[in-house]
C-alpha cells in the first residue's frame, strides 16, 4: 500500500451523530467524505454540501446503500443510522459486497452495536462472513481527558503503587433531539441502551492496563437499576409528547430516563475491581455532562467536560433564541454558561476518526470492533435483566441471547 493512500468514506446516515464526525474528520489528513446515504434523499444532500463546505471531499447523495458500496472511491462506510436500522442497513452492505458490487476495506459502526444480543450478533455474523474489517466507533474511549488521564494515572500512579481498582463514568443530559429514541419499541430500551454502552466501557478502559487487551479485565457480576425520574410524570409527559409526537407516549409506554449499573471485574493479575456508570435523561444543567474518575492506592484522576476553561455571561436582558451554540443538549441562554469550543475534540470524534481511517488503511490494529460492541450489547442486556429481576447477575446471565427488555416490548411500569 502507497504511502499517500487516502481513504474514501461513505456515511450511512444524516443525522446529528453523522454531523459529529464530519467536524472531527476535518481534523484527518488522510480521509475523503465522498457519499452520504440516508432514507430521507434531502437530509443526504444536505450532509453531503456539509461536506463539501466543509472540504472533506467531494461527497455526493447516493439513492441506495448498495450504489454507494459500488462507488469505486468508497473504501469504508461509517454506519450512523438508527438502531432500528441496524440489520437491515447491514445486510445491504453485505450483499452488495458478497454479490461483487463494489468492495469495501472496512465498515465502522456507531454505538450500540445493535438492540439487543440477537441482533448483535447477527451483525457481527453478517461482517464476519463477507470479509470486511470492522470497527466499533465509541468515541469516549478517545477523548483526550480520558486516553491521557488513563496513560497518566498507569504510567505514575499504578506503576509505583499498584493497578486502580474503582473506575466511575456517567453521560448525562436532558434527553435525545429525535422521536425514535424516546421509543423503546424503536430504540431498544431507554437511557440504559442509548448512553450506557458508552459509560460501561470507559469504566473497563480506564480499569485496564493500556498496552493489554480489554479481555484483562473481565465483567463477572453486574447490577443493573433504571428508574423514570421525570418524563412519566404527567405534566412532563404531555411535554414530550408535544415536542416528539403522539407515539411516544411516556403515560403509557415509557422508557426509563435514568439508568445505573455496578460492574464487578475480574483481572488477569487476579483483582477485583469495580466499575460504576450512570446515564440519564433527566439532567437539567448547562447541557450535556461527561464525567469520569479513576481511583487507587495512591491516586485518583476526574473529568467533567462542563469544566470548560471558556465562560459567557448573559443578563436577563440577553433574551435570545434557543440553541446548542454553546453546548451540546444546551438548557439555557442566559448566567453564567460553560462554552464547549471544540466539542468534536472534546468528546473525542477526532481522534476516534483518525484512528479507524488509519485502521483501515492497514496503519494500525483496531482498538475497538464489532466483538467488542457485541459484548457491550451483553452487559447492557445483563443490565436490563439485573434490573427486572431485582438482583445481581452473574455475567453473562444464562438466557441473554434471546433476552429482551421490556422496555422494548413496551411492558415495563416505573
Amino acid at each position: 500500500m502507497t504511502g499517500n493512500k487516502r481513504l474514501g468514506i461513505g456515511f450511512v446516515g444524516s443525522g446529528f451523530n453523522a454531523r459529529f464526525h464530519l467536524q472531527g474528520l476535518q481534523t484527518v489528513r488522510d480521509a475523503d467524505v465522498l457519499g452520504v446515504w440516508s432514507p430521507n434523499g434531502k437530509h443526504a444532500e444536505d450532509m453531503a454540501a456539509r461536506a463539501r463546505r466543509l472540504d472533506l471531499g467531494p461527497a455526493k447523495a447516493h439513492r441506495s446503500i448498495a450504489e454507494m458500496v459500488a462507488d469505486p472511491g468508497v473504501d469504508a462506510l461509517w454506519l450512523c443510522g438508527p438502531n432500528q436500522a441496524r440489520i437491515e442497513n447491514v445486510e445491504e452492505i453485505v450483499d452488495a459486497v458478497t454479490r461483487g458490487k463494489g468492495a469495501l476495506k472496512g465498515i465502522a459502526c456507531e454505538k450500540p452495536l445493535a438492540r439487543n444480543v440477537a441482533e448483535a450478533q447477527r451483525v457481527t455474523e453478517l461482517v464476519k462472513k463477507a470479509g470486511l474489517a470492522h470497527g466499533y466507533l465509541e468515541n469516549q474511549l478517545f477523548a483526550p481527558a480520558v486516553s491521557h488521564g488513563r496513560a497518566i494515572i498507569w504510567a505514575r500512579g499504578a506503576s509505583l503503587t499498584g493497578r486502580p481498582y474503582l473506575a466511575r463514568a456517567a453521560e448525562e443530559h436532558s434527553g435525545p433531539h429525535m422521536p425514535w429514541f424516546w421509543r423503546g419499541d424503536l430504540q431498544g430500551g431507554g437511557v440504559l441502551n442509548d448512553m450506557m454502552c458508552h459509560s460501561s466501557l470507559v469504566v473497563r478502559h480506564l480499569l485496564t492496563k493500556p498496552s493489554a487487551p480489554l479481555a484483562t479485565v473481565r465483567p463477572v457480576r453486574v447490577t443493573g437499576h433504571i428508574g423514570s425520574l421525570k418524563w412519566s410524570q404527567p405534566a412532563y409527559a404531555k411535554q414530550l409528547q408535544q415536542r416528539m409526537g403522539k407515539e411516544v407516549d411516556y403515560t403509557k409506554r415509557p422508557s426509563e430516563d435514568f439508568a445505573s449499573v455496578m460492574i464487578e471485574f475480574a483481572t488477569d493479575d487476579g483483582a477485583t475491581v469495580l466499575g460504576e456508570a450512570t446515564t440519564s435523561w433527566s439532567f437539567v444543567g448547562a447541557g450535556l455532562r461527561l464525567s469520569a474518575e479513576l481511583l487507587g492506592p495512591e491516586y485518583s484522576m476526574s473529568w467533567n467536560s462542563l469544566d470548560s476553561p471558556l465562560r459567557l455571561f448573559f443578563s436577563r436582558e440577553v433574551k435570545g433564541q434557543s440553541g446548542e451554540d454553546l453546548v451540546e443538549k444546551q438548557n439555557a441562554e442566559m448566567g453564567l454558561m460553560p462554552v464547549i469550543s471544540d466539542e468534536a475534540a472534546v468528546y473525542g470524534y477526532e481522534a476516534e476518526d483518525r484512528h479507524f481511517v488509519r485502521v483501515f488503511l492497514g496503519r494500525e490494529a483496531p482498538q475497538l470492533t464489532f466483538d467488542d460492541g457485541l459484548e457491550v450489547v451483553k452487559l447492557l442486556m445483563t443490565a436490563y435483566m439485573s434490573a427486572e429481576q431485582g438482583k445481581t447477575l452473574e455475567f453473562p446471565p444464562a438466557g441473554i441471547e434471546k433476552f429482551v427488555p421490556a422496555v422494548a416490548k413496551g411492558t415495563w411500569k416505573p
